[in-house]
Order: structure tokens, then C-alpha cells, then sequence
């Protein structure tokens, strides 16, 4: 398994070109799942796991690995399926979202596929398990289903959209919603759009939400067709990184090449973290980046948007 996933830093000149890595999976049954190699740390069979009082039901209980605490999360029951019980035959993926570190507990691991995003699709409407689903893709004529993880986690520990009392600008807020201002964000996730909505809702700013990176292109493409000033009309953009058909990177590329948007303002507001992202930034030409969910943050940022938006009118 060490000679199937290598360091994330050896496959970061995917991202950029609109490829990603997915590792696949199996949790109980026949059906392909999958995960971005650029969240995995490493794959380890399934280790003595130590129970804890009063966990949450999908939590099996907790690892010790290299000096550190990790919480295991049964996958296939988190998103809504049987417990894994053959732990013979079971895998750990050690993941980082969000700034935190956690085990999915899986089934048997097949292999890993570099594919386009544009091979990536959103989910068919009113498919059964759409809810834990960000997208899909077909490797050899079967579906794989890759799972939002944020979702899952959110499930399991709601996270808090709340804006620290002391951080929030009430007089700032009132006139940005008197103003109308607004911010276009594009992420294939609900549930990160359901978060930024409602943290900045706090500041009276509206998020007009994108699934993916082609929609948010089309729609900025839309407005300049309508005769539009796209800096006027939005604040900023707040992408993803990781997105059906358009990643986030190749969507700031494409901005900066087009004359009429190249001075929006961009903001990379990913689960992904390290120095990669940074380095990411700097070559496709965001703004700024931002890591998953940490609403003062984001709450900070987009303030000080406003203010110099408000400062530009006097």
C-alpha cells in the first residue's frame, strides 16, 4: 500500500491542467467509491482501535499513529449503509479536511486513477445516495461514486457558522446589505456552500452559489455578455479547489485570460491543506487563499473587502 499512494508533493503538477487523482474503494458491497489522493495521507491496514464512551454512532473509535489521536469513522455506515465488520479484509484512509486528521474505516482498496475533471460529473438527480455524493465518474465502464467527505463530516460534528461578537462589524453589515452586495462561490459541496451562506449572511452579504468551476465561468461570461461590470456586480469569487468539469485552479486561469474579468478578486477557499496550495495560488493568480471551514476567517477576509469596496465610492 506505501507504493501505491506516494507523497501528495509528487502529484501536485496535476492540479493546474484539470486533472486530479481519485484512490477507489469498496466498502461492503461491489460499488466503486472514491477520494481525492491530494486529502490522503496513507493507507494502513486496519490497526487495534481503541473504543470510547458515548462516541458518535459511525465513529468506531480512535487510532494511535506517529504521536497522534486519530478518530475512525465506519464510511459505509456514515453514509447511511451496513457497518463494515470484516476488519480482515478492511482498510484505514487517513485523511486531512478541514485541518483536522481523521480514518475512514473501508473495505478493500483497488487502485488509483488519474482522470480529467471534465470526466467528472455532478451527481444524477434523485439518485439513493446523492446526499454523500459530490460527483461521479465511469473507470472501465463502471460508476464510481466519489463521496462529499465534508458532508460526512458534518454529519457527525455540525460545524459553526457563528461569527465571533467581537469580529462582527454590525455597522459594516447593515451597509453592505443596503448595498447589495454580493459574492459568486463555487463549490461542489451543499455543504460548504450552506456554510459560507450562512456565516455570511452575519455580514449582510448574498452568495450567489455554483457547483463547479465551468458554471461559475459561464456565469461570469453571461454577465459581460449583458453589458455587466463584473467588479461592480461582486464583491469577490470564493472557488473550491476541487470541482466537477473545472477545478478551481484551471477557473482562476481562465479569468485571469479574459480581459473584461481579469480584476476579480479571488479567493481559494479549499479543505485542501500545506504549502501546495500556496505555491498553487501564486501560479494561477489568486488573491488569497483560505482553508476550510474557519468562519472568523472568512468573516475577516470578506470585511475587509467590503470596507475597501465602500472606501473606492468616497
Amino acid at each position: 500500500m506505501s507504493k501505491l499512494l506516494e507523497t501528495v508533493d509528487q502529484r501536485t503538477q496535476l492540479v493546474g491542467q484539470n486533472r486530479l487523482e481519485l484512490l477507489m474503494f469498496r466498502l461492503n458491497g461491489q460499488q466503486l467509491f472514491a477520494l481525492n489522493v491530494f486529502k490522503i495521507q496513507e493507507v494502513v491496514q486496519v490497526p487495534d482501535i481503541t473504543e470510547l464512551p458515548h462516541r458518535h454512532s459511525v465513529v468506531r473509535g480512535v487510532i494511535h499513529m506517529r504521536g497522534h489521536t486519530i478518530p475512525v469513522i465506519d464510511l459505509s455506515a456514515a453514509i447511511a449503509g451496513r457497518p463494515i465488520h470484516d476488519l480482515e479484509k478492511a482498510n484505514l484512509i487517513v485523511t486531512e479536511y478541514n485541518r483536522s486528521v481523521q480514518a475512514f474505516l473501508v473495505g478493500p482498496v483497488d487502485r488509483i486513477v488519474n482522470l480529467n475533471w471534465e470526466l467528472v460529473l455532478p451527481p444524477p438527480v434523485g439518485s439513493g445516495r446523492q446526499h454523500f455524493l459530490t460527483a461521479i465518474t465511469h473507470v472501465d465502464e463502471k460508476i464510481v461514486e466519489i463521496l462529499d467527505v465534508e458532508r460526512v463530516l458534518a454529519d457527525i460534528m455540525p460545524y459553526d457558522t457563528s461569527v465571533s461578537e467581537e469580529l462582527l462589524d454590525t455597522e459594516l453589515a447593515a451597509m453592505a446589505k443596503a448595498d447589495g452586495i454580493k459574492i459568486l462561490m463555487a463549490d461542489d459541496s451543499n455543504t460548504a456552500l450552506s456554510q459560507v451562506k450562512a456565516t455570511l449572511s452575519h455580514l449582510g452579504v448574498e452568495v450567489i452559489g455554483v457547483q463547479d468551476g465551468l458554471r461559475a465561468l459561464n456565469r461570469l461570461k453571461r454577465w459581460v455578455d449583458e453589458g455587466i461590470d463584473v467588479n461592480e456586480h461582486i464583491l469577490m469569487l470564493i472557488t473550491d479547489a476541487e470541482m466537477p468539469e473545472m477545478d478551481g485552479y484551471r477557473l482562476t486561469h481562465e479569468i485571469r485570460q479574459n480581459p473584461a474579468l481579469s480584476g476579480l478578486y479571488i479567493v481559494l477557499h479549499t479543505s485542501l491543506s500545506g504549502s501546495f496550495n500556496e505555491a498553487m495560488v501564486k501560479k494561477v493568480g489568486c488573491d488569497d487563499f483560505m482553508s476550510k471551514f474557519q468562519p472568523d476567517e472568512l468573516a475577516v477576509m470578506v470585511q475587509e473587502r467590503v470596507r475597501l469596496h465602500f472606501e473606492s465610492k468616497r
